[in-house]
């Protein structure tokens, strides 16, 4: 996502289009009052598709480094794309593979992450890679640093 060395530019959002019409989205996270991270993910996933998960591992990593952090997992839920956002079904694991539902165009999936450890000026979060339609895919990595004039990290480019 880097498109500099510096990653110098602050990012609302980004997002990644995978085959079959399936995406996965974010935005800059939020830091907690007890000092935590929160990052959310959003997947679209377009009726009559689904996709595995390769492991249901986030992870947070130095640029081009180790792992710093396993983000642990705050909610996982989805709804339908035509229903009110406060009809979702809660999941309390990350689950084994993301299925359209039958009653919207696309099905939403949102998931929320914590990460309690300190994070460095600049990081790296990686998502769970995918199979789409028996083909593995990789998941792009979502970069990030802390901007010091908002005071907060966020999705840089």
């Amino acid at each position: 996502m880097a498109k500099t060395a510096e990653c110098r530019d602050w990012q609302e959002g980004s997002r990644y289009n995978l085959p079959r019409g399936i995406s996965v989205s974010t935005s800059p996270p939020q830091v907690q009052t007890d000092g935590s991270t929160e990052f959310t993910f959003v997947y679209l996933v377009p009726r009559g598709q689904r996709a595995l998960f390769l492991s249901r591992e986030y992870l947070v990593t130095a640029p081009h480094g180790p792992v710093l952090a396993k983000a642990e997992l705050v909610s996982f839920y989805q709804r339908a794309t035509n229903s009110r956002a406060e009809i979702v079904d809660v999941i309390p694991k990350v689950p084994d593979m993301l299925v359209a539902g039958a009653t919207g165009d696309e099905t939403i999936w949102r998931v929320r992450l914590r990460v309690k450890e300190k994070l460095p000026e600049r990081f790296d979060v990686q998502p769970p890679a995918f199979e789409i339609a028996l083909s593995k895919y990789p998941m792009r990595t979502f970069t990030y640093r802390y901007f010091a004039e908002r005071k907060m990290p966020g999705l840089c480019s």
